[in-house]
């Protein structure tokens, strides 16, 4: 699933750099994340970066994005305008 920052954000500007799809943004009253472009950092990292560098916790799953690996690895692959046969020979050792 997405992640979305709560009302306790501090807007530190950690987390914002972080983000390799670019699915943080400055919201009205805290920093928002887009559901649309967040992979939870599936296809670069093993965990959600923005969750590790924010100093206040206030980064969780968002329960009305809810999102299987599978699903957060398509996601990834279509903002990153990867071919699946490209994907699969460089990341999975497919042919």
């Amino acid at each position: 699933m997405a992640l979305l920052i709560t009302s306790e954000c501090i807007n530190c500007d950690m987390c914002l750099p972080e983000c390799p799809n670019i699915a943080i943004f400055e919201g009205s009253k805290v920093y928002e994340i887009d559901p649309l472009r967040c992979t939870e950092c599936v296809g670069f990292y093993d965990a959600p970066t923005c969750k590790a560098v924010c100093p206040i916790d206030c980064i969780k799953q968002d329960p009305a994005h809810i999102e299987t690996q599978d699903q957060l690895l398509d996601k990834f692959k279509d903002l990153n305008i990867v071919g699946r046969s490209i994907f699969k020979k460089v990341y999975r050792g497919s042919s």
